[in-house]
């Protein structure tokens, strides 16, 4: 794919970067290249392929949800303007 001046000046106005005049060229075919790249990408066979998020093996560590109250209520709401018992109390927005 060929990438021409008024591309590179309209890629540059959605994306709000100031280029000059003299850069419009330069920058056409630094994305041309990289467009042909990704192209050549897209003929690479891939069927039965897993997607992976990494190339080594792993599983996520998880911990276990349990709930809990926090077991520092005065804490949590040592800077609250305003409690009532163990909740922050706000004033009403909806009428």
């Amino acid at each position: 794919m060929s990438v021409d001046r008024d591309t590179v000046r309209r890629i540059a106005t959605l994306a709000r970067i100031r280029v000059k005049e003299e850069e419009l060229d330069q920058l056409a075919g630094e994305l041309s290249s990289i467009l042909n790249w990704i192209e050549m990408l897209n003929e690479v066979d891939t069927e039965g392929v897993e997607p992976m998020t990494s190339v080594e093996q792993m599983e996520m560590k998880k911990r276990d949800d349990v709930v809990t109250d926090g077991f520092c209520p005065d804490d949590v709401l040592a800077n609250a303007p305003r409690r009532e018992g163990n909740f922050f109390a706000v004033p009403k927005v909806v009428e």
